[in-house]
């Protein structure tokens, strides 16, 4: 009976320092604070990720800065933060000094305009093309909103709005218009929600956002005093219905059904200093799958499933 008693003690003892051996390591590994900054593009997404993640995880926290993409690389490669969140191509350069990207959703960019705009009924039912935002953004040749509707007895001057800061936003719809950021023309504003209030503030102004700029997250429709400008894809001079977006969901269909072009249209990346580890690289795993159910809802557009799997490959 005493033997019995002791071999029992004994498995109970040995049972006990697999635990205390097990269990420190398991609180270091889910434990700790991610510091994350850049894309504005991404930072309503991310708020989200870090929300949901740090339910499941209660000893991982998280620091979300949005400051433009440029940013986020900036901050990624020189160890200022562990992710950074870009919403443009990561290039060979960028690589060579260490950039690790993955994609993890896709968003959009879209033209926006006053809701005092005094051409607005015209611009919502015969559409801009893609020449006309090239000669308001690029050229400059034209002047007025007359110049933009045809109508040369309209001269209310246009006032072109564009980014300030190093962006995806300015860089995608730069490259929809055939050229670079730097190349576009207008009033600098320094971040996706100032631009837009500048435009709102403007009757005669135009600028671009992306999606969950230029439509309220929280109603899904425009956001008030602003207007997303129809995109005359098809150039066929009128405004087709999946041409007009008046809410969030119009616009991510028509961007998930291929409707609305890319660029503007792009995936948003995440990158780090080199392959991730530890509770960042858990982290970024858990937003490639369990993480991809928030998405939709939060305004944005899955990636393909080849897609999925290809970044999950990558950053495992």
């Amino acid at each position: 009976m005493r033997k019995n008693a002791m071999k029992f003690l004994t498995i109970v003892f040995v049972f006990g320092l697999f635990l205390s051996a097990c269990a420190p390591k398991a609180a270091e590994e889910d434990s700790g604070t991610i510091a994350i900054s850049g894309a504005f593009a991404l930072y309503p997404m991310m708020t989200r990720w870090a929300e949901e993640y740090t339910a499941l995880h209660p000893n991982v926290q998280f620091d979300v800065s949005a400051g433009g993409a440029g940013k986020g690389m900036t901050d990624a490669l020189s160890d200022a933060v562990e992710i950074g969140m870009v919403s443009r191509a990561i290039s060979a350069e960028e690589e060579a000094k260490g950039a690790y990207w993955v994609p993890v959703v896709i968003d959009a960019v879209f033209p926006t305009i006053s809701d005092q705009n005094p051409v607005k009924d015209i611009l919502l039912s015969n559409p801009m093309t893609r020449d006309d935002f090239t000669k308001l953004f690029i050229t400059g040749e034209y002047k007025t909103w007359g110049d933009v509707v045809g109508d040369p007895s309209i001269t209310d001057e246009v006032h072109v709005y564009t980014r300030s800061d190093a962006c995806g936003a300015a860089d995608t719809w730069a490259k929809y218009l055939g050229g670079a950021q730097e190349d576009l023309l207008g009033i600098g504003v320094g971040s996706d929600p100032a631009l837009l209030d500048s435009v709102i503030k403007d009757p005669l102004g135009i600028g671009y956002n992306n999606l969950n700029y230029a439509f309220d997250i929280t109603t899904g429709v425009n956001v008030v005093g602003s207007l997303v400008v129809p995109i005359d894809v098809n150039e066929n001079g009128v405004t087709d219905p999946d041409e007009l977006l008046e809410s969030t969901v119009e616009a991510v269909q028509a961007v998930a059904d291929g409707k609305y072009p890319s660029p503007p249209a792009r995936e948003l990346n995440l990158v780090t200093n080199g392959k991730p580890e530890g509770i960042v690289q858990d982290f970024i795993v858990w937003i490639l799958t369990d993480g991809q159910q928030y998405v939709s809802e939060s305004g944005y557009i899955t990636l393909t499933t080849d897609k999925l799997a290809e970044a999950l490959q990558k950053v495992k």
